[in-house]
């Protein structure tokens, strides 16, 4: 069976208060819509389309490339009308299912339980109930329990009011049999618009019955109207990731206070991560791995026994094992820490390669290097990489020790077991196994007085 997928995602957001199309916010730093395409495109057999409308070229480069087929409804007439923009993707012999583009937490398991109850004579519906259904359209069913209609809010008489089983939106459909429904559709209610649900009303008419289910739990199918709403999903949806990680052994010390913004592709046993943390992107733990708290991981590779300490910023970086960061330290893209590796508080590594068992513990800068195996970088040293044009490298061999308050001015070539005397400022390559240093001579003046303030 083929499933084609519409996505209706043309709406403004007004109550967003925002220049931002509402499909465009985000929950764990993506796109609502890209929510619902993610989750749409695991089902087997299935084709995209996407109505956009409301900031048409900024959704459109934003999500370029999402493999969807997509369809610009200019006017935003209502549901039933995006619908009909796409009445060239809908094959008679299709499953047709019907997402919204601001509905990110909708989980593939109840779509998929959607899509098995359609039939030639059946239309598939998702509803919830709610214990306050102020906004959405009712559910009405006859005697027997079918349901007869779905009744807008805004059309409801006093008694369909206090239905409390309330329309998703959500449904899937033999193509051809909707585009029937949507040809006939009409705008004579009170908001003047072409309402998608309608066409339940024409599937009883043809004898077609509404097979209705519901979700596991009532915030898979809501939407995001306001700031409110796109906070309460955000706090759903981090529970979840909280939940999930810790049924696979991770330790949060506070599954409150911890965001998972991106993924963990692989995941080692007894992980400790403390408050604050935030995961972006792709990511690699080892096991026996700790992280302090208010620290932020993105595009990272952790090796086993690594601590990460507090307040420490992680970016497209590599952390060998049995190494050490932080507390305050921050590696940059393209940072590589071999195994056994230290690197203390206020250090900043970018674009580099540090080797086994080397130590950069206190206010260092080491950008654009290679630092070879058991080297000692003192406090307050600086790669001087860049001279305002172009980026140079340098080098650190091994076990060398460079004094505190040093600056390697790139290129330079720091030879094997060198040592730098501190306060140096290094312009040229230093030999192997010498002591290498650059300081104004130390001189004393006897007699010398201070000044003193002058009475005026």
């Amino acid at each position: 069976m083929n499933i084609t997928t519409i996505i209706l995602a043309a709406g403004k957001g007004t109550r967003m208060r925002s220049e931002l199309p509402k499909i465009l916010h985000r929950v764990a730093n993506r796109p609502l819509l890209q929510h619902v395409y993610d989750m749409s495109h695991e089902i087997e057999n299935n084709t995209i389309t996407i109505v956009y409308g409301h900031g048409a070229e900024l959704v459109r480069n934003t999500l370029k490339n999402l493999d969807a087929t997509w369809v610009e409804q200019k006017q935003q007439l209502g549901t039933g009308h995006a619908v009909q923009q796409c009445k060239e993707q809908i094959s008679d012999d299709d499953t047709v299912l019907i997402l919204y583009g601001d509905v990110p937490l909708l989980k593939l398991e109840t779509v998929q339980q959607l899509i098995a109850n359609v039939s030639n004579n059946t239309l598939a519906l998702l509803t919830v109930n709610l214990d306050n259904p102020t906004g959405y359209g009712r559910i009405v069913r006859d005697n027997a329990g079918k349901v007869t209609k779905i009744v807008e809010e805004k059309d409801a008489s006093p008694e369909e009011k206090l239905i409390i089983e309330g329309n998703t939106g959500i449904m899937a459909v033999q193509g051809g049999r909707l585009k029937t429904w949507l040809a006939q559709l009409g705008n004579n209610n009170a908001q003047g618009e072409y309402y998608l649900t309608d066409v339940i009303e024409m599937a009883v008419a043809d004898n077609i019955e509404v097979i209705t289910s519901q979700p596991e739990t009532v915030d898979e199918v809501l939407g995001v109207n306001n700031r409110v709403q796109l906070s309460h999903l955000e706090r759903v949806y981090q529970l979840e990731q909280a939940q999930n990680l810790m049924e696979q052994g991770v330790t949060l010390l506070d599954p409150a206070r911890f965001d998972l913004r991106g993924s963990i592709e692989d995941l080692g046993i007894d992980i400790i991560i403390d408050v604050n943390v935030i995961i972006e992107g792709k990511n690699k733990i080892g096991n026996n791995v700790k992280i302090g708290a208010n620290t932020q991981i993105k595009d990272s590779i952790i090796g086993d026994d690594v601590e990460i300490l507090a307040n420490c910023v992680l970016e497209n970086a590599v952390v060998g094992v049995g190494s050490r960061v932080g507390p305050f330290a921050r590696l940059r893209p393209e940072t590589e820490l071999a195994d056994h590796v230290h690197i203390g508080n206020f250090v900043e590594i970018k674009k580099s390669t540090v080797a086994t068992g080397s130590k950069i513990n206190h206010l260092s800068y080491i950008g654009d290097t290679t630092v070879g195996s058991g080297v000692n970088i003192g406090a307050g040293t600086i790669t001087c990489n860049y001279d305002g044009v172009n980026k140079f490298r340098t080098v650190i061999e091994d076990g060398a020790f460079i004094g505190s308050d040093t600056q390697l001015v790139a290129p330079v070539t720091i030879g094997k077991n060198a040592t730098i005397g501190a306060g140096s400022t290094i312009t040229k390559d230093t030999p192997e196994n010498q002591l290498t240093l650059s300081r104004v001579k130390q001189i004393s003046i006897a007699g010398w007085q201070r000044p003193i303030k002058q009475e005026k």
